[in-house]
């Protein structure tokens, strides 16, 4: 099976955490405090605090920014659950906005339209959830506009875009955003294993993650409620959690950090190759904004359902049954049951809707070889053979 996606292990790599395995510390020692400076030197923001996973990392993001009960969280239908569930973490309410249909990021001009009509109805956003997809930034300079306007604050959940550029500059400096998030699961661009990241460029957001993703505990005196009885004191000022990765995760990071460019660069060449081969086929491929640099985590197509006569169903379950491990990147989050039970309408997203009903994603990592990418288009052509109109 060709995988749509998966994790590129070197000898560096194992070696790094072996040497970690060999060391005094296997949790909260030197390596993570490195993983953190390393990512935040790399994308330009001031501070990168590391978590157990980018759900973990999101429902910091929101606890940071005092999102809670009364408050409205805004994000895509067209994400992981995670990117929608941090604001359910905190007692908040969720809604979306569709997406643009040549990126599938949230879409601008729908989010002003749902912003004006929020405001007169008085149920603005506190935090707006920018996901981007597949490695493609949103359009972040159009959504901050939007929040100077609106008053919300910003996440950018960039768990597909390590190592991807918007306007020249790396995802991740929070230019436009209070909190940006990466995700380090094997399938992403580098991985941990598990684990994730908030960076931020603020002294009190960096603080405030700080302090609650290891139990709300702190031994900083400036935030003690009185003398501490000793060197060995602490004091839990708030209610946390443990969402702090470990030594093992972080020497992985910091090992496969070293490859990043090169990863993405591959994954380029990767998305290339796909656009010719797939020139002649009924399918949609990949729009890429002037503006971006995509990370590139997902190589997303969507079937031209009106020049083929088969089902996405029927080309999704041949591809898998000829050993190639395609995906379908997301099921829209306001049609899960869970959702479905708070009122969400399933056509009240059209755009997301008709992106669902075409897309598949096809393998995309970097260790894929061309002879596999091959594999994978004839095996695609194979699928849709007899099919066209």
């Amino acid at each position: 099976m060709i995988p749509y996606g998966k994790q590129d292990i070197s000898q560096a790599d194992i070696d790094a955490v072996l040497e970690v395995l060999q060391s005094d510390f296997l949790t909260q020692g030197p390596k993570v405090p490195e993983f953190e400076a390393m990512v935040a030197g790399h994308v330009g923001a001031k501070y990168a605090l590391a978590a157990n996973s980018a759900t973990s990392a999101l429902h910091l993001a929101c606890l940071a920014l005092e999102l809670g009960e009364g408050d409205w969280l805004w994000t895509t239908p067209i994400t992981f659950v995670a990117s929608a569930n941090c604001g359910l973490y905190c007692g908040a309410k969720v809604d979306f906005v569709d997406i643009d249909p040549q990126t599938y990021n949230l879409c601008p001009k729908q989010l002003a339209e749902k912003l004006e009509q929020a405001k007169q109805e008085s149920r603005l956003p506190k935090v707006l959830v920018a996901v981007h997809l597949c490695g493609q930034p949103c359009d972040m300079e159009a959504i901050h506009k939007l929040s100077l306007q609106y008053g919300f604050s910003i996440i950018e959940d960039a768990s597909h875009a390590i190592g991807g550029k918007y306007k020249g500059e790396f995802i991740g400096n929070c230019r436009y955003s209070d909190i940006t998030v990466f995700s380090f699961h094997p399938v992403k661009i580098v991985t941990t294993a598990e684990g994730g990241m908030a960076l931020t460029n603020s002294d009190k957001l960096a603080s405030r993650m700080n302090l609650l993703r290891s139990h709300g505990i702190t031994r900083a005196q400036s935030l003690m409620t009185r003398e501490p009885d000793g060197p060995w004191y602490y004091q839990q000022v708030d209610l946390g959690f443990n969402y702090r990765m470990t030594e093992l995760q972080a020497a992985l990071g910091v090992s496969q950090m070293d490859r990043l460019n090169d990863f993405v660069a591959r994954r380029h060449e990767l998305a290339r190759r796909y656009d010719q081969l797939l020139a002649d086929l009924p399918v949609t491929t990949p729009w890429q904004h002037a503006d971006s640099y995509s990370g590139l985590h997902l190589y997303v197509i969507r079937l031209q359902r009106e020049k083929i006569t088969t089902t996405r169903r029927q080309v999704f379950v041949s591809l898998r049954e000829q050993g190639i491990g395609v995906n379908v990147h997301y099921i829209p989050v306001h049609t899960q049951p869970y959702y479905q039970a708070m009122g969400f309408k399933v056509e009240a997203f059209p755009e997301a809707m008709a992106y669902y009903r075409e897309a598949i994603s096809l393998p995309m990592f970097q260790g894929l070889t061309d002879n596999q990418q091959d594999q994978v288009v004839a095996t695609l052509k194979l699928a849709l053979a007899g099919s066209e109109n």
